[in-house]
C-alpha cells in the first residue's frame, strides 16, 4: 500500500484488459526467436497491442555478432506472466506497478519492439568479442580513485577517532567507572551492527543496483523511501524497549567500572542512536550505488570532531566523574545527529527522491529483509564477538581495567583496518553487485583479486609493525594525565594479539562483501555462527594468559573464517585467480618480515638514547615509523609488488589534477 502520492506510471500507460491465455499465446509465438525482437508474429503481435504501423525489418548482418539474449524455459515464461497480470490489476485498481518497464531488458522477449518501450538507461554493456578488452578494463583507473577517496576520507577520519580516544583517555584513563561507559556502550553499538548502517547498506546496494541496471528506477526510489520509514519506526519501537530492559541486560555483565547503575544510566542515553544510524544506511546506501563515496565517507570526520568538542569543553567543566561521562554519551549522541544528516543533500540531483511511502508489499522490499537476516548474522556477529569478548573481560578477567584496556587496543588495530581494508571492499562492492547482476563472473574474479591483493599490500606491513612496537605506540597515543604507565602493557600486548589477525579481518570483509554480491548470504553467515561458537570457546581457553587472551582468541577466529571463506568462494566461482594473490602475498610478506626488524631496531637504539618520557617516545618512535614506510616501499618496487604500480598510478593521477 502506497502512503504517500500516487506516482505516474511513466510512458507505458495503462495496460489494456487481456487474458492471460492471449498472453502466454503472444509470449509462446516469440519464445522460438533468436534474438530480442521475437519473429514477425511476435512483432504483429505487439503492433496490434499498441496500434503502432508496421515496420519494415532490416535485413540481417552477417557479419554481426550472435544474439546475446538467453532463452526463455516454461518456469520464466509463467513467472514473467504472472508478474505482468499482477502489474495489470495493479493499475486497474489505480495503484503504481512493481516494475516501470513491462519486461526485463537481460532475460525475457520483450511484448512490444525496442523503440516502442519506454526510455530506459541501461549500465549493461552490449556483448563483446573475444579479440576485444575486458569490459571492467576502463573502470579500474575511476575505482582505483574512488578507492584513494575513499581510504583518504575513512583514514581522516580514523586519524580524527583515535585523537579521540587520546582526549578520552586523558580525562578518563583505562581504569575505574569508564568501564561502565565501555559496556554501556557496547549494547546500542551491536544493535547497531544487527539491524542498522552497514548491515542495512550491504541488504540494499544489491536490491536497489539491480532495480537501477535494469531501469526501474523509480521503483528503486519507492523502495528505498519504503525502507527509509520502516526502518525509522522499527528501530525507535527497539529503542523504547531497551531503555526499560537496560538494568537487566548489564546485569549480565557484572558489575563494569564497579558501577552498574551507572552503566545502566548511560546505555540509555546512547541507545537512541541505533534509531539513527538505520536511516543513515539507507541514505548511504543509496550514494554508494550511484558510486558516490566521498560523502558518507566524510561524515564520520564530523562526528569524530563533534565528539571531541563535547568532551573539550564539556568534561572540564564537571565536577564528577559520573557527570563527565554522561558529557561523553550525549557528546555521542549528537555527533550522530550530524553524521546522519550530513549526507542527505547530496541525494538532490539524483533520478529520484525519498518519499513519504510504505509499500511493504512491493517484492524488493521483502527481498531487502530477507537478504538482510544473513547479512544481519554475517557482519552483526563480529560485533556479537565482541560483546562476548567484554563480557569474558569483565566476569573473569578485571571488571575495573580488562573492557577499557581491550577496547583501547581494538581502535589502535582498527585505524589500518579502516583506513584501507574498509574501503577496498566499500569502493568495490557495488562493481562485484553489478558483475553479479550481469553474469560477468570474469570481472566478478577480477575485481575480487584485486581486493584482497591490495588489502595484504597495505596491511601486513601495518600488521607486523604495530606488533613489534605495540608498546611504544601506546605509549605515546594513551599513556598521560589519567593513564598512568602501569595501564600501558595490558593494551600494548591486546594490540599485538589482535595484530596477528589484522591482514585475515580484511581478507574476511573482502569475501564477505563478494557472497553478498552473489546475494549468497548465507554462507558468510554460517561461517560467522561457526566463528561465534569459536570465539566463545577460545575466549574461555584464552583468558588465563590474562587481558591479551581475548584478541589472541579473536585473531585466531579470523584466520580461521578466511580459509573457510576463501575455500568455499573458490567452489563458487570454479577459480580465484589464485597465482596472482599467492604471488603478492609471498612477496608482501618477505618485505613486510624486513619492514618489522628495520622498525624495531631503529626504535630500540634511539629509545636507549632518549628515555621513555612523552617527547622521548616520539623522537624514536617516528623515525622508526618513517624508515618502515621507506624500507616497505623499496623493497616493493625491487620485488616488483603490481599493487605499489597501482599506488604510483593513483597518486600521479591525483598531482596531475
Amino acid at each position: 500500500m502506497v502512503a504517500g502520492e500516487p506516482i505516474s506510471a511513466g510512458n507505458s500507460g495503462p495496460w489494456p484488459r487481456k487474458s492471460v491465455e492471449a498472453a502466454r499465446i503472444a509470449a509462446r509465438a516469440m519464445t522460438g526467436a533468436p534474438g530480442r525482437m521475437g519473429p514477425p508474429g511476435a512483432s504483429s503481435v505487439a503492433r496490434a497491442r499498441t496500434g503502432a504501423p508496421a515496420r519494415t525489418a532490416a535485413p540481417a548482418d552477417p557479419d554481426a555478432p550472435a544474439p546475446y539474449a538467453q532463452g526463455v524455459n516454461d518456469p520464466d515464461r509463467e513467472r514473467e506472466l504472472r508478474r505482468l497480470e499482477r502489474d495489470r490489476r495493479r493499475r486497474e485498481e489505480g495503484r503504481e506497478p512493481y516494475f516501470d518497464a513491462p519486461a526485463s531488458l537481460d532475460r525475457w522477449p520483450l511484448l512490444t519492439e525496442v523503440s516502442e518501450q519506454p526510455t530506459m538507461v541501461l549500465r549493461v554493456p552490449p556483448p563483446r568479442r573475444d579479440d576485444e578488452p575486458a569490459a571492467a578494463e576502463p573502470q579500474r583507473p575511476r575505482l582505483a580513485v574512488s578507492t584513494a577517496i575513499f581510504a583518504a576520507a575513512t583514514g581522516l577520519s580514523r586519524v580524527l577517532g583515535l585523537v579521540r580516544e587520546v582526549v578520552s583517555s586523558y580525562y578518563f584513563g583505562a581504569t575505574g567507572k569508564v568501564n561502565a561507559f565501555t559496556v554501556a556502550f557496547q549494547l546500542p553499538n551491536l544493535v547497531r551492527a544487527l539491524v542498522a548502517d552497514a548491515a542495512l547498506s550491504a541488504a540494499f546496494v544489491p536490491v536497489f543496483s539491480e532495480l537501477l541496471e535494469k531501469g526501474e528506477r523509480k521503483r528503486a526510489w519507492r523502495v528505498a523511501s519504503t525502507l527509509f520509514w520502516l526502518m525509522l519506526l522499527g528501530l525507535a519501537a527497539l529503542t523504547a524497549i531497551f531503555i526499560l530492559v537496560a538494568p537487566a541486560v548489564i546485569d549480565l555483565f557484572g558489575n563494569p567500572g564497579h558501577d552498574s547503575a551507572l552503566a545502566v544510566g548511560l546505555s540509555r542515553v546512547l541507545f537512541p542512536m541505533v534509531s539513527l544510524l538505520g536511516i543513515s544506511g539507507i541514505v548511504v546506501g543509496i550514494l554508494n550505488s550511484y558510486d558516490h563515496f566521498t560523502v558518507p565517507a566524510i561524515s564520520p570526520v564530523f562526528w569524530n570532531l563533534t565528539i571531541i568538542a563535547g568532551l573539550a569543553i564539556g568534561v572540564p567543566q564537571a565536577h564528577s566523574m559520573n557527570t563527565k561521562l554522561y558529557i561523553y554519551a550525549v557528546s555521542i549522541l549528537v555527533a550522530t545527529v550530524i553524521q546522519v544528516f550530513l549526507p542527505v543533500p547530496w541525494l538532490k540531483g539524483r533520478d529520484g527522491r525519498l518519499q513519504l511511502v510504505l509499500d511493504w508489499r512491493d517484492p524488493a522490499v521483502k527481498r531487502v529483509f530477507v537478504l538482510m537476516v544473513p547479512v544481519t548474522l554475517g557482519l552483526g556477529l563480529i560485533n556479537v564477538n565482541a560483546v562476548i569478548d567484554t563480557f569474558f573481560a569483565s566476569r573473569l578477567i578485571d571488571a575495573n581495567y580488562a573492557p577499557t584496556a581491550i577496547q583501547k587496543a581494538f581502535l589502535v588495530y582498527m585505524l589500518p583496518q579502516g583506513m584501507f581494508s574498509v574501503a577496498i571492499a566499500t569502493v568495490l562492492f557495488p562493481s562485484l553487485s553489478r558483475f553479479a547482476t550481469r553474469g560477468d563472473m570474469d570481472g566478478f574474479r577480477r575485481t575480487v583479486s584485486t581486493g584482497l591483493r591490495q588489502i595484504s599490500f597495505m596491511l601486513m606491513p601495518a600488521a607486523v609493525v604495530s606488533a613489534v612496537l605495540a608498546e611504544p605506540i601506546i605509549r605515546v597515543l594513551y599513556q598521560r594525565h589519567a593513564w598512568t604507565p602501569s595501564q600501558t602493557p595490558g593494551v600494548a600486548h591486546s594490540l599485538a594479539a589482535f595484530s596477528a589477525g589484522l591482514v585475515f579481518n580484511g581478507a574476511m570483509l573482502m569475501l564477505t562483501r563478494a557472497f553478498f554480491s552473489l546475494q549468497s548470504n548465507w554462507v558468510p553467515t554460517a561461517i560467522a555462527l561457526g566463528n561465534l561458537f569459536l570465539n566463545a570457546i577460545l575466549d574461555y581457553a584464552f583468558y588465563r594468559f590474562g587481558v591479551w587472551g581475548i584478541p589472541l582468541a579473536t585473531a585466531v577466529c579470523n584466520i580461521a573464517a578466511t580459509w573457510a571463506l576463501l575455500v568455499l568462494l573458490r567452489r563458487r566461482l570454479g577459480r580465484m585467480e589464485g597465482g596472482a594473490i599467492a604471488q603478492t602475498v609471498a612477496r608482501v610478506a618477505v618485505a613486510s618480515a624486513v619492514v618489522g626488524g628495520v622498525a624495531w631496531g631503529i626504535w630500540h637504539l634511539l629509545d636507549a638514547a632518549v628515555g621513555r618520557s612523552f617527547g622521548g617516545q616520539v623522537v624514536s618512535l617516528g623515525p622508526a615509523l618513517v624508515a618502515s614506510v621507506a624500507a616497505y616501499l623499496f623493497l616493493c618496487r625491487v620485488m616488483r609488488v603490481r599493487e605499489l604500480e597501482t599506488l604510483a598510478s593513483v597518486w600521479a593521477r591525483f598531482r596531475g589534477a
